[in-house]
């Protein structure tokens, strides 16, 4: 019903920059929160940041502390796509990220969740090297 494609992992020096994007096709609604989460190798799967909205002029960003001021999360909504633009990347940072669809706009704490999303792209591998 939805296909989430990302895209733009790459090998980047500390300290550099990359913009992921999730290209979203199939049915989808005005009403939607986008994720993005991340999995470094033997770990589990880590909230990113997450943006919702209800409207083409009004929407909300949340982020990890481990990424805030230096991730931004973004969206085109003519093109159906969401972005994560990531600066002062660290080698920490280096893991397979994935967006993620939620149909349900409204949530307390439970948007930290894997679980709570509807859709999931492949990802893609971001490396930064030290």
């Amino acid at each position: 019903q939805v296909q989430l494609a990302e895209s733009g992992g790459g090998l980047v020096q500390t300290g550099g920059s990359l913009r992921l994007s999730c290209a979203a096709s199939g049915r989808t609604f005005s009403r939607i929160a986008m994720g993005w989460f991340r999995q470094a190798p033997g770990e589990e799967r880590e909230f990113v940041g997450r943006i919702s909205w209800s409207s083409s002029t009004t929407s909300y960003a949340y982020y990890a502390d481990s990424v805030k001021g230096r991730f931004t999360i973004s969206r085109d909504n003519a093109k159906n796509t969401v972005y994560l633009q990531m600066n002062s990347l660290k080698p920490e940072d280096t893991a397979v990220y994935y967006c993620a669809l939620d149909n349900q706009v409204f949530r307390n704490s439970d948007y930290k969740l894997p679980r709570v999303y509807d859709y999931w792209g492949q990802g893609t591998q971001v490396t930064v090297a030290s």
